[in-house]
Formats: structure tokens, sequence, C-alpha cells
């Protein structure tokens, strides 16, 4: 996108429902550069009236119209900085609120390419330079070009000559500022970028603590911590150089023009072309049409800055989900709850090999059909393509004979459930975790699905039972603790079909027994399909499928594989090992 087209989407998208906010203070800026233009022309009588003609009336009313002219541009200054305020921040919201809208909704893909720290960043970061843009930005621009040529009209009205030498300064600036403002825009996306960094590192530091004490990388980790930080702080350095080169130049270009109209006013003067009066008056205008200048030269900056976080953050909020529900969709109807692949194959980057190769399966419904095969053989993206994490790039996935590829992705879902290994809670109360699978449930319901799961044993214990705060990602839990939570969290939800990525993996024997009874009830008359690690659970299923490579070698009951597959077999024999 062109600069223009981006300024032209935000102000549609955007600004525009702030329209009347930023008239207002439009005309509040109008105040600011009329009071501003009449302190530097009041100099013109001040000086005729009081100080040549000694004006006994006027040394009065003179001063007092320069208080009321300063109050009017200070009350005014401060009511349109106070609604801009206010426009730039509902406008930092709504730009947070849409790209937070279009994360939460968007495909696992995008969220799964880009890390965590680097959205923040983008939430936060790039959300405040574009907040600037309209706070700033917005009112700079009103308000000092009111500004400018109010005091250009004092400065003409007061002698054209020394007004156009003076105006040779507002080119000059302006050609330094767009050159610094190109520059801006560079190394603000340099900076964005370590301060994505760094919001990376922290997650990974806060997630990690105990791996790092455990190891003893404090040092190491205290090393690395400060190469984030020094990045950042060049980068940061650099940006803050870059933006006040415009101070030297602006100064230097003031410095030549004061030098330059003292010179010619001073010609003026002699040749009786200039009163001393007029003279003070001009200088006055000139003087405080610098600030004017200066900030409208460097406006080109803020607006670099702000464009290149545009950049960033629009690609976010247009982003298009390759998985959505169409038009044309029908309504899932699951009655047995049979899944069948066709053919899939699937794979996670065009530049990556296979992760599914004509993958076929058929699953029965209300049956407990397991996956089996050793890591990375293609297990968890089989389960992925079953609630649509992701699509396959060929075949189809049926269920109950209907493509779930021409079903609506909410049928689908809200059919499916959950449990893996690598448990996902809320920094919230045990109670709201459970409901989160149905946030209409009654407490009744709640503490039904706790006791099924096994999960009331240990929530009676706590001191706040079901309103325990259980922290980040449940940290005040044990791994069974947490695991039992999330199927009494799956059982609320009611699902034809459940998901397992192995649930019972890491637990000792006794929470094991526990979570496996649990698991039991949760998929009783429920089409469930297991990624085994355990061979409690290979021995429960009632078909099993070895995957390798990507692709079925072979299918069926536990003693079929054991007399027809090698790779089972073997499989199976280490889990006896194990045990």
């Amino acid at each position: 996108m062109t600069n223009f087209e981006i300024i032209k989407r935000l102000f549609k998208t955007y600004t525009k429902n702030y329209l009347n906010k930023i008239l207002l203070s439009i005309f509040f800026s109008l105040l600011v550069a009329g009071s501003t233009s009449s302190i530097a022309w009041l100099l013109d009588p001040a000086i005729e009236k009081i100080f040549i003609e000694k004006n006994q009336t006027l040394i009065l009313i003179i001063p007092g119209i320069i208080i009321l002219a300063f109050a009017t541009k200070g009350i005014s200054m401060y009511l349109a900085k106070i609604i801009m305020i206010g426009v730039a921040e509902d406008v930092k919201r709504n730009i947070q609120s849409d790209m937070l809208s279009n994360l939460i909704k968007a495909d696992t893909k995008l969220i799964d390419k880009k890390n965590s720290g680097k959205y923040i960043s983008n939430l936060t970061f790039d959300a405040n330079l574009l907040t600037n843009l309209v706070s700033t930005g917005l009112l700079n621009l009103s308000k000092d070009t009111l500004t400018l040529v109010g005091l250009l009209c004092v400065m003409f009205y007061q002698n054209w000559k020394l007004s156009l030498v003076a105006l040779i300064m507002i080119p000059l600036a302006s050609f330094f500022a767009r050159n610094l403002g190109k520059r801006m825009g560079k190394v603000t996306t340099e900076l964005q970028e370590r301060a994505g960094d760094l919001t990376t590192y922290l997650f990974e530091i806060f997630k990690n603590h105990r791996l790092i004490k455990i190891f003893q990388k404090e040092n190491f980790e205290n090393d690395r911590s400060k190469k984030f930080l020094d990045n950042l702080k060049e980068k940061s350095k650099k940006t803050q150089i870059v933006l006040v080169r415009a101070s030297p130049i602006m100064e230097t270009l003031t410095g030549i023009m004061i030098a330059s109209l003292i010179f010619y006013s001073g010609k003026l003067i002699i040749s009786n072309e200039l009163a001393i009066n007029n003279f003070f008056s001009f200088l006055a205008a000139m003087m405080l049409a610098y600030q004017p200048v200066r900030s409208l030269a460097t406006l080109n900056i803020s607006i670099n800055q702000s464009l290149s976080a545009a950049r960033r953050v629009l690609p976010i909020i247009d982003h298009k989900n390759e998985i959505f529900e169409k038009n044309s969709d029908q309504e899932l109807k699951i009655v047995l709850g049979d899944i069948d692949f066709k053919n899939v194959n699937f794979k996670y980057d065009t530049k990556e090999d296979s992760a599914l190769n004509s993958i076929n399966l058929k699953i029965k419904g209300g049956k407990m059909t397991s996956l089996v095969g050793y890591s990375g053989a293609g297990k968890s993206t089989i389960l992925n393509l079953i609630p649509r994490f992701y699509d396959a790039n060929s075949g189809d996935v049926l269920i109950d004979k209907q493509s779930i590829y021409k079903s609506k992705l909410s049928s689908l879902r809200k059919n499916i459930s959950l449990v893996s290994q690598d448990v996902t809670l809320f920094d919230d109360t045990i109670k709201n975790n459970i409901a989160y699978a149905d946030l209409n449930a009654s407490e009744d319901e709640i503490k039904k699905v706790a006791e099924l799961s096994f999960a009331d044993d240990f929530i009676k214990k706590l001191p706040e039972k079901y309103n325990t705060l259980i922290g980040e990602n449940g940290l005040r839990l044990s791994g069974g603790e947490k695991q039992r939570i999330s199927i009494a969290r799956a059982m609320l939800k009611k699902s034809k079909i459940i998901l397992l990525d192995e649930a019972t993996s890491s637990l000792d024997a006794e929470t094991e027994n526990k979570i496996q009874q649990a698991l039991n009830i949760l998929i009783k008359e429920r089409t469930a399909v297991v990624i085994a690690h355990r061979l409690s659970t290979i021995l429960n299923s009632d078909s099993i499928y070895v995957i390798n490579n990507g692709k079925v070698i072979e299918n069926g009951t536990h003693t079929e594989l054991l007399s027809n597959s090698e790779i089972y077999k073997s499989f199976y024999q280490k889990q006896i090992r194990k045990s």
C-alpha cells in the first residue's frame, strides 16, 4: 500500500467516526492561531502608542488584551489536546480490538508462523505509534498550519519584503525533514523488531524459569538478556539520534534567517522603509512562527514512524483466514460418529516434505481407535485435521459420510473435544476453567463432571475449593490435577467425538489409573481417536492404526497386529519394558 492509501484507510476505518470531535479540536486550534497572531500584532500598537506616543489610556488596555490573548491561547491549546487525546485513545483501542479479534479467530497456521512476542509488540509498540499520528500528528498539523498562516499574515501586513525572505526557511526545513522522515521509518521498523525479540525472550524466561534453575543457567540467561537489551538499546538510541538531527538543522536555519532579517531590516530602517514598531511586530511574528515551522517540518518524521507501524498492523487486521465457513456449507449432523480419511495428503509448508501421504482411515463411531507410531510419524497431524486446525492439501475427511470441508465449521467443532498431554488452562479459578466448555453451565453440572473426572478429590481439599485461582497455565497444580480439570472440561462439552493426545503420559501409576478411569467415562459411547503411548491405551482400543513416515502401515486389533506387524510388535515390546 502507498502512504496515501494507508492514510485513507486509517481515516475511513477509524478516524472518520470521530470527525465531529476532530473538527471541534480544529476550531480550538483556530483560536490558538488567532490568539498567537494577535500577540505578535499587538507589539506594533504597543510600541507605537505606549513607548513612542506615550498614550496613558492604552498603557492599561493593550497589556490587558495581551493577557487575554495568552489565556485564550493556553485554554484553547488545552481543550484541543484533551479532545485529540480522547480520540487517539479510542482509535488505538479500536485498532487493538480489531487486531485481537482477528488473532483470536485466526487460523492455527498463522499463529504458529510467528512468535507471540512479535504480536504483542504489534499490539503495544505499533499501536502507540499509530496513536501518535492521531493525537500529535493531526493536532499539530491543524494547529501549527493555522498558526503559521496567521503569523504569516501579520508578517506580510508589517512588511512584505521581509516576509518573502523569511519564507525561504519553510521549503529548506521541509527538504531536510523529508529525508529524516524516510530514515526514521526504517529505524522504527528495526526498533519494533528488537522490541518484539525482547518480548519473545521474556515469555521464554517466565515459561522456562524452572528449567533455568535446574540446569543452573542463570548466568547464561543473564548474558543472553543483556544481548537482547543491548540490541534494543542500540536501535532505540539510533532512533533518537535520527530524531534529534532535526534540532541542529532547524537551529542553524533559524540563525541564518534571523541574521539575514536583521541585516535586511537594518537596511530598510536606515532607508526609512520600515518603522521600529513594524520591525518588532514582524520579529515577534517570525519568532513565534519558529515553533510551528519546526513542528511541521519534523511532522514528516512522526508520520513516517506511524506509516511504518501501519504497514505491520494492517496486514494482521486484514488477514483473511484460509479456513472459514462458506454460505454453501451445511450443518453437520452426527448420529454414529464414523470418521473416514480418504486419500488425505498434507504438508505444513510448501517447502517441507509431506507430513501425511495418501492417508486412509476408517474410525468407527462410538468406538475407540488408537494411532500408534514413533515420534514424528504424523499422528498429531491426523488429529489436527479432524477439527480443521489445518486443512488437507488433497483428499477428504468425512464424518457420517458428510465432508467436513462442506460442513459449517461451528457445527463441526461443537461436536469435538480435545484432551492433550500439554494441558492448556487459564489464569483463573478452577470453576471458570471447567466452565470454559459451557459458560452457561450450572454449579451442579460443573461439580458433577469434576466428580466424574476425579478432580473433586483434590478440589475439595483446597482452601477456596472451586474458586481457587490456579495461576498461569495451572502453575499451582500438579500435572495430574491439571489433566483432570482438562477432562472435566471436555466432559462438560458433551461432544460426540473425543480426541486424546495421550492424556496419561508422564504420570505416576496411581494418578494414571484415576485419569484412565476418568477417560473411560469420558469416551463411553463416543467416538474416541487416541494417540497412544501407554500400554493400557493400546489394550483398550477397538481398532489400532500404525503410522510411520506419514503413511498408514498396518491396521487391526491388538492381537492381529502382534501377529502381522513388525513395527507394532516392536512398539508394543518397548512399552512392556517401560511398564
